[in-house]
């Protein structure tokens, strides 16, 4: 199952009607040349109106699902905008700087008309992508239009979406419970279905005949002694459930993600924690976030697209102990013990994003609650424990408040190559300044508990995804000595 959208680009040029306009067009065809394969190339050059709807037609018609419009010279501003009105996908819009020739007849003054193209695409309420210094040679143009494509896939993605979700939330996790009217302001669908709907949809594929080749792919996944082999039919059973529900239920959307209700009942009934299973899924580009946390699983989801990597759900859960500051991080790295904190989920991280220690074992806290004290570990087997792996992170959610209002925040920091002593699948956080961040966005924006992660420092694409779907409120961790809004300055 692809899940995750594939970029086409397409190119149009524009040329306001007073200016050369083999200009723009031989302009455009440097930026062709120096981006290479993957972009198309529309050869109409966009002078008016008419122009402007043949283009759209002409890169639609080739299955262009995101689009460059570059401004070779000034460019007509209403033209150039209904582009982005008419075109069905996200739109960037590049200008051309001076250089390439005669200074008389030779140039162009895009580095003006790029304003009045903000300008009417704010009168039209239009939203576009324009990079932070969106005027270049063909050679940077090129490589402003590579920043823009994971910032495309995500914002076609969440366009083209439906999370399927099972179950209400749980008690006393109702942190995770949020409108969904935001999901409809993004353009994401929703469908809400009950736990029997999936008890009865997994009893159904039992003897299902793929069962055992999904077997066979866990148990080379894992290593022999790092799993239940008792159990491998059972969660393959279940993955296949998932999957098929997703090509039965997507409908008329391409992309789909799960929020799914995983305790207390879950375990008991189906025989097994679902978090192997999960993680599985979220390698593939297809996250099941934990706890029917409903923008979790979109937050994923955007992570996903935009590195093209697997991303994991996890609670932003306690404090990292004095002695292991002191022992393994003090002196080592450049962190306060206030910059740093334990990540934690049951076992939801894909196994590529943890140690070679990792395993499939039993989930504590839930045996300690459902099963009798002092048994072996029964139905609460099923998670992926061990240490996530060292790496770059960005730490991130977008969330729809209790005002229906949505926000979202975005914070690059890294797992540090410490040893938890702990279990879960679990890592230690460092990110500069997360106290403070802890404290004046998490705390008193009134964040949920779970967080994001993107193995890979990617902010800089998500904070222009966030501008993009139209997310007003997008916090970051603020480095010292810039004070947060509210935030004492008498404290030191």
């Amino acid at each position: 199952m692809v899940n995750i959208p594939e970029v086409k680009l397409g190119i149009i040029a524009v040329s306001r009607d007073c200016f050369p306009i083999a200009l723009s067009t031989a302009r455009r065809e440097a930026i062709v040349k120096a981006y290479g394969e993957g972009i198309y190339n529309c050869k109409t050059t966009v002078e008016n109106e008419k122009d402007a709807l043949k283009a759209v037609a002409d890169v639609t018609e080739h299955g262009c699902n995101a689009l460059v419009v570059f401004l070779g010279n000034f460019g007509p501003e209403t033209p150039e905008t209904l582009i982005c009105k008419h075109f069905d996908g996200p739109v960037m819009y590049v200008a051309a700087a001076e250089g390439d020739g005669d200074m008389i007849n030779g140039r162009g003054d895009a580095y003006c008309g790029m304003l009045n193209c903000s300008y009417n695409l704010g009168m039209r309420h239009l939203n576009a992508y324009i990079p932070d210094y969106p005027v270049g040679t063909a050679e940077e143009c090129a490589d402003m239009i590579r920043e823009f494509v994971p910032i495309a896939r995500a914002v076609i993605g969440v366009k083209n979406l439906k999370i399927i979700t099972f179950g209400p939330r749980p008690q006393d996790f109702f942190a995770c419970n949020a409108p969904i009217k935001g999901l409809y302001e993004l353009g994401v669908e929703i469908e809400e279905n009950s736990e029997l709907d999936l008890l009865v949809s997994y009893k159904a594929h039992a003897g299902d005949p793929r069962i055992k080749e999904v077997c066979a792919d866990m148990a080379k996944e894992m290593g022999e002694g790092r799993y239940y082999p008792e159990l491998l039919e059972r969660m393959a059973q279940f993955e296949l459930t998932l999957l098929d529900w997703a090509e039965a239920h997507k409908g008329a959307r391409k992309y789909v993600a799960f929020a799914d209700k995983c305790w207390p009942a879950f375990p008991e009934q189906f025989g097994f924690e679902p978090c192997y299973v999960n993680s599985r899924l979220a390698s593939r580009g297809i996250p099941v976030s934990c706890e029917v946390d409903i923008y979790g699983a979109l937050s994923e989801y955007i992570g996903a697209c935009i590195t093209a990597d697997a991303v994991t759900l996890l609670d932003i859960n306690n404090s990292v102990p004095k002695y292991i500051y002191d022992e393994d991080i003090k002196g080592k790295f450049d962190y306060k013990i206030t910059d740093t904190f334990m990540g934690f989920h049951c076992g939801n991280t894909p196994e590529c994003k943890m140690c070679d220690a990792r395993a499939v074992k039993y989930q504590l806290i839930q045996h300690r609650l459902l099963e009798p004290a002092g048994s072996e570990p029964d139905f609460t087997r099923g998670t992926l424990e061990g240490d996530i792996a060292p790496s770059e992170i960005t730490f991130y959610r977008l969330q729809c408040d209790s005002e229906g209002n949505l926000r979202s925040y975005i914070a690059e920091g890294e797992v540090l190559p410490v040893a938890t002593r702990s279990f879960g699948g679990i890592g230690i956080f460092a990110i500069p300044e997360m106290g403070r961040f802890y404290r004046h966005v998490l705390i008193k924006k009134r964040y949920p508990h779970h967080g994001a992660v993107a193995f890979a420092h990617c902010g800089r694409a998500m904070f222009e995804v966030f501008k993009y779907l139209g997310v007003k409120d997008i916090a970051y961790n603020q480095p010292a000595g810039v004070l947060y809004k509210g935030e004492n300055p008498f404290c030191k």
